[in-house]
C-alpha cells in the first residue's frame, strides 16, 4: 500500500481567474515519470472554481473522464450536444473516445469543488458518449467496462467499516472526514494505492467520512 498525502499533490490553476487545482498524478508542467498512472487511473484532480469561473472549451481524446461533485454545482457542455448541471451525489462520465470538446463552469452563486478522474481505456478510438447517473447509491458501484474499472462510493459514520474491493489495483481517495486503512490514518485529499488488494478494510475515525474506491483489473 502506497499512501499519498493531500499536501504532496501538484498545485495548479489560475487564482486570478478563480481556479485552483490539486493533481495526484503527473500533470502538465509537473512531469514525474514515476507517477504517471496507477492501474487504469491516470489523473485524480481536485478542482476548486469560484462563482463564474470555469474552463473554456478544450479537447480530450482516448480518455474516460469521471466527475464527482463535492459541493456546489458543475455546468457541463460538450460537442456531443449535451448540457447538464451535475450536483453532489451524481456521477458524470464523458467518454472522449476519438475526440470530444467540452466546457466546465461554475454558473452558480457559491464555490464549487469537484473531483475529476481520468482513466485510460482498454481500446482507443470509438465514438464519444456521455451520461450522468443521479444520486448514486452507496451500495451500487458505477461500472466502467471501457477501462476495466468499477467506482464504489462509501459514506461511513464513526466506527463504521467498509471493505476495500479485492482487486489487482485498488485506489482509495478520501473526499471528506477521516479513515484508518491498514494502520494508516487518512484525511481529506489523502489517497492510498493498493496493489493486489485482499481483505483490506477502511474504518471511519470521524463522525462522517466519504470515500471513492476504484476497483481496477490488471493492465
Amino acid at each position: 500500500m502506497d499512501v499519498r498525502r493531500a499536501r504532496e499533490r501538484y498545485w495548479g490553476g489560475d487564482p486570478a481567474a478563480g481556479i485552483e487545482t490539486w493533481h495526484a498524478f503527473s500533470f502538465g508542467p509537473h512531469y514525474d515519470p514515476d507517477n504517471l498512472r496507477f492501474g487504469a487511473l491516470i489523473a485524480c484532480n481536485e478542482e476548486h472554481l469560484a462563482p463564474g469561473a470555469g474552463f473554456d472549451e478544450h479537447p480530450h481524446s482516448h480518455t474516460e473522464i469521471v466527475t464527482w461533485v463535492v459541493e456546489g454545482e458543475l455546468t457541463h457542455r460538450d460537442s456531443t450536444g449535451r448540457e447538464t448541471v451535475v450536483r453532489p451525489g451524481d456521477v458524470q462520465r464523458l467518454s472522449a473516445a476519438s475526440g470530444v470538446r467540452h466546457v466546465e463552469r461554475n454558473a452558480g452563486g457559491r464555490p464549487l469543488t469537484f473531483l475529476q478522474m481520468w482513466l485510460a481505456p482498454l481500446e482507443p478510438g470509438g465514438d464519444p458518449c456521455y451520461e450522468v447517473v443521479r444520486g448514486t447509491a452507496d451500495s451500487t458501484p458505477y461500472a466502467l467496462p471501457e477501462a476495466g474499472a468499477l467506482l464504489h462510493v462509501r459514506r461511513l459514520s464513526a466506527g463504521e467499516r467498509t471493505a476495500v474491493p479485492d482487486a489487482a489495483y485498488a485506489y482509495v481517495h478520501v473526499v471528506r472526514g477521516g479513515v484508518r486503512l491498514d494502520g494508516e490514518e487518512l484525511g481529506p485529499g489523502d489517497a492510498a494505492r493498493i496493489t493486489d488488494a485482499k481483505d483490506v478494510e477502511a474504518v471511519a475515525v470521524s463522525p462522517a467520512a466519504e470515500l471513492l474506491l476504484w476497483e481496477m483489473r490488471g493492465v
